[in-house]
């Protein structure tokens, strides 16, 4: 890790982690899950007030999922050279960028481009931290140093589930658009945080020379980066991302484009002296391929809810844009104390099972639900999925720590983010064929069926992973 030598030296009496390192991870790592959230409860407002259906207003979400998980790997392997001091700081400059044009957006379509520069704006604030606490580990020789993955875990879990209940009180006292200009506060103490807290690069920590078989050569920056590796898997993943946003046959050549980028991407990285993707390293790595596909399925249900059961709420059950931020309450009370309790447990296998069951049991009770239910029920789903919202994010990343190549952490934790949101793209374009013009009471049971069947799988996948039982074994050290 580029860094492991250059954080602000801490006595060497007794290493341990740096606690100022944690203001600037914590920040910038919440910044993707605060705006993935905060725009659940918006996009009625933003309808109402621009005229759009939910079918177009669905391109809010979907905009900053389709820039962050693009983003993501590729900052990430940055950091993975450069260290995370620069890449943080210049992503987070963009995010307040991102939010005055969203204050100030005159149209749909500029929103949506706002919700563009968001996610590439956030996509190193989670790399970065993910990589600070790789380099403290190293330096201190303790795994996941004074339980931060633990603390990683519940400060983007806290944000996930209170950024309803933020957006529905921004716009109860100033409208949708003050939802876009928080950004530019917090990105101010973010870059702030970064330039005072975050070690500086060392120039000869980053490697310049690469050895094979015995002959040393000197290496560009192009190689290092591998720049066509980049562009193939960005046309793959947007090609991919596209077709998944609105699905249907007459874009097939969607999936086939992706297709193809997709072989030509593997070709690429199989021959490639310093790969962006280490295909070889990660197609013999079973237990992280196993991860990242339980991280797809793990959040169609999760953004299905947050997007699709919120916009219920205030379309299809009449709460305000305030009142259905308030009704997730429960979900986030009981999220973060499952995190903090869940962060001492050893087993990854429990939390995961734990967690998939909560999914399946909260989908069979929403489709029970109707425009006249009582209002208990609908904080009775809330509380049951505080269970797999508190449990899931913290085991994967647990997962994804341990089990990835130490030199690519960063860009291992961005793809976890990728595989993520390409399951919240699902969940978006699911949103928006469910509903269709209007987020109704029918539209919401089909789209239980959808996260149903996404529960079900997700179950199956940790049933029947055998590897699990070592990632157990090193969740000893990741909440010691």
């Amino acid at each position: 890790m580029t860094d492991a030598k250059a954080g602000p030296e801490v006595g060497t009496d007794q290493p341990g982690f740096d606690r100022r390192l944690l203001p600037p991870m914590l920040l910038g790592s919440v910044l993707n899950p605060i705006n993935s959230t905060i725009i659940a409860v918006a996009l009625v407002p933003i309808g109402r007030a621009l005229g759009a259906p939910a079918s177009q207003t669905a391109w809010l979400v979907s905009a900053l999922y389709l820039a962050t998980s693009l983003g993501q790997p590729v900052v990430g392997r940055l950091i993975d050279i450069f260290g995370p001091r620069r890449l943080f700081l210049l992503s987070t400059g963009l995010v307040g960028v991102a939010g005055v044009v969203g204050a100030l957006a005159p149209d749909l379509g500029v929103l949506i481009g706002a919700r563009v520069l968001l996610g590439f704006g956030t996509c190193a604030g989670y790399p970065a931290a993910m990589a600070l606490v790789r380099s403290e580990a190293e330096r201190t020789g303790r795994d996941s140093p004074g339980g931060v993955l633990t603390a990683l875990a519940v400060a983007n879990q806290t944000i996930a589930v209170v950024g309803p209940l933020l957006g529905g009180l921004l716009i109860a006292v100033g409208g949708w658009r003050t939802t876009f200009a928080l950004n530019v506060p917090l990105a101010v103490a973010a870059v702030l945080l970064g330039l005072l807290r975050l070690p500086k690069a060392d120039p000869e920590a980053v490697p310049t020379e690469r050895t094979t078989g015995g002959t040393t050569r000197r290496e560009s920056l192009a190689a290092r980066l591998d720049l066509p590796g980049m562009g193939l898997f960005a046309a793959m993943l947007v090609s991919l991302l596209l077709f998944l946003m609105n699905l249907h046959l007459r874009d097939w050549y969607l999936l086939a484009l992706a297709a193809a980028a997709g072989a030509a991407f593997a070709m690429r990285e199989l021959r490639a002296a310093t790969p962006f993707i280490d295909l070889r390293v990660l197609g013999g790595n079973t237990p992280l391929l196993a991860t990242y596909g339980r991280a797809l399925v793990a959040y169609v249900v999760a953004y299905s809810f947050l997007y699709g059961f919120t916009q219920w709420t205030e379309e299809g059950f009449g709460l305000t844009p305030f009142h259905a931020g308030l009704a997730q309450i429960p979900m986030f009370l009981l999220a973060i104390g499952v995190s903090i309790v869940s962060g001492r447990s050893t087993s990854v296998r429990g939390k995961l099972l734990l967690g998939a069951a909560g999914q399946i049991v909260a989908c069979l009770v929403i489709l029970t639900l109707g425009g006249d239910s009582p209002l208990w029920m609908l904080l009775l789903v809330a509380l049951i999925f505080g269970v797999p919202q508190g449990l899931n994010n913290l085991a994967l990343q647990n997962s994804v720590y341990f089990q990835a190549d130490p030199e690519r952490t960063a860009s291992s934790a961005g793809l976890l983010r990728t595989f993520a949101y390409i399951g919240s793209m699902v969940a978006s374009s699911a949103t928006a064929a469910s509903f269709g013009q209007h987020a109704d009471t029918g539209g919401l049971h089909r789209l239980a069926w959808v996260m149903l069947g996404a529960g079900v799988l997700y179950l199956l996948l940790t049933l029947f992973d055998r590897t699990l039982g070592r990632a157990a074994g090193h969740g000893t050290r990741a909440s010691a």
